[in-house]
C-alpha cells in the first residue's frame, strides 16, 4: 500500500486559521519564530494557539540561526515536537537540540538549486529526522512561493525522509507528489490571502488534491 503524503500548514498566525487547516486534514501547523519574517509569531501567540488544538496535531517551530537556549525554552513554552532550521546552523547545532533538555524532532531546511550536491546533506544524516527542500532564492531564508526543479532530487540521494516545499499549490501538488513521491509537504503562501491569514477555500482544496495524488498511488501500486 502507498504511504500516505503528511502535509504541514506553515505561517500560522491566528487560531482560526489553525483550526481550518485541522478540519481540512493537515497533519501539523508551523510557527515561525523569526523576526522578519511576516508570519512572525510570539512564544506567547504560538502557545496560545497551540493551547487550543486538538490531540494528534504537531506543532513545529521555525528558526533561522537562533540561539539555542533560546531555542529550547521556546520548545518548551509551546509545547513544540519539532524544530524546522532554516539558517546555516551545523550538525553539532542540530545534534544539540535534540539532546538537549528540550528533546525534539529536527528537520533541516535546504534552498536548493542547480548547484546543491549530496555532499550538502550527508554530514546531518545522523543528527536530524528529515530534510527540507525549498527554493533557492538569494538573500531569502524560505517562503519564496516559487517551484525548483524537482528533477535534481534524484541526484540528491537524499538518506533521509524528504519533506518538499516551495511554490506547491492546489494547482501543482497532486503533480509534485506524482513525481516527487515525499514523505511530506510544507505549504504556505500559496493558501493564503495575504501573509500570515490563510485562505480556507484553498487550504480545503489543497488537501484535496494531496487525498487525489496519494489514491493516484495506491492505483499505481
Amino acid at each position: 500500500m502507498a504511504a500516505r503524503t503528511r502535509v504541514k500548514m506553515c505561517g500560522v498566525t491566528n487560531s482560526y486559521d489553525a483550526e481550518e487547516g485541522v478540519l481540512a486534514g493537515v497533519d501539523a501547523l508551523g510557527f515561525i519564530f523569526v523576526d522578519a519574517s511576516p508570519r512572525h509569531v510570539s512564544p506567547e501567540l504560538a502557545r496560545g494557539i497551540i493551547a487550543d488544538l486538538p490531540p494528534f496535531v504537531d506543532c513545529v517551530g521555525v528558526f533561522v540561526d537562533r540561539d539555542a537556549r533560546e531555542v529550547e525554552e521556546i520548545i518548551v513554552s509551546c509545547g513544540l515536537s519539532h524544530v524546522q532550521l532554516h539558517g546555516s546552523e551545523d550538525p553539532e547545532y542540530c545534534e544539540g537540540l535534540a539532546r538537549s533538555a528540550a528533546p525534539c524532532k529536527v528537520i533541516k531546511a535546504f534552498r536548493v538549486g542547480g548547484e546543491t550536491e549530496a555532499d550538502l546533506f550527508t554530514p546531518y544524516d545522523d543528527v536530524v529526522q528529515g530534510f527540507l527542500l525549498d527554493t533557492y532564492s538569494k538573500g531569502i531564508a524560505g517562503g519564496t512561493g516559487m517551484p525548483f526543479d524537482w528533477r535534481i532530487i534524484d541526484r540528491l540521494r537524499l538518506q533521509l525522509p524528504l519533506i518538499l516545499a516551495g511554490g506547491l499549490g492546489p494547482e501543482n501538488v497532486r503533480e509534485a507528489i506524482r513525481l516527487v513521491r515525499p514523505f511530506a509537504i510544507d505549504v504556505n503562501s500559496s493558501v493564503e490571502w495575504t501573509p500570515g491569514m490563510k485562505n480556507a477555500e484553498k487550504v480545503h482544496a489543497f488537501m484535496e488534491q494531496v487525498r487525489l495524488a496519494d489514491q493516484d498511488k495506491a492505483m499505481e501500486g
